[in-house]
């Protein structure tokens, strides 16, 4: 089989284990990361992966599951180059959490909000002491992808213009000419 990476955004999917999409991102992000470590092609590895808290509890066993498959080592072509990858193990966190413990000083505070803002959602989550704080979290249909659409909805209503995400991208970065 033959796949091509990078050639549109996948669908909001709320349960990534349905068919091999996110499994084949997963091996092209570390053929990636091997290449720019200079590794070799042939090696074990340990996956450390996020999963969002409002459905951490729920979704971990089968998501590691689906990442740490029984047939190894997994073998495919990269951009040309064969890998033979072990995977040992399949670590999960909470998306967001994750990120932040590893920096006590944004956890000073008393309470916090903890915003991951992804493409198709945004995902909220307080941390109260350090703590997530699991009956505060939300999921919001709110993410990148959306406000693209809308700010595009809303040039081409009110102002007749066609713009492609990348160019509102530019805008809103403030990158255009």
């Amino acid at each position: 089989c033959f796949f091509v990476c990078g050639t549109g955004r996948q669908p909001i999917q709320r349960d990534k284990t349905i068919n091999d999409n996110y499994y084949l991102l997963t091996m092209a992000a570390l053929a990636q990361e091997i290449r720019s470590r200079g590794a070799p092609t042939e090696c074990t590895v340990r996956i450390a992966a996020g999963l969002p808290l409002t459905s951490y509890g729920r979704d971990k066993p089968k998501f590691r599951n689906y990442l740490l498959r029984p047939s190894q080592p997994v073998q495919f072509r990269y951009e040309g180059v064969e890998y033979s990858i072990t995977i040992a193990d399949v670590q999960l966190f909470p998306q967001g959490y994750s990120a932040v413990i590893w920096q006590p000083e944004l956890l000073e505070q008393p309470s916090v909000i903890v915003a991951d803002i992804g493409g198709w959602t945004v995902d909220l989550m307080e941390v109260d002491n350090q703590v997530p704080n699991a009956a505060t979290c939300r999921s919001l249909e709110l993410g990148v992808i959306r406000c693209l659409n809308e700010i595009s909805e809303q040039l081409r209503r009110t102002l007749g213009l066609s713009l492609t995400n990348a160019q509102i991208e530019s805008v809103l970065r403030g990158t255009s000419s």
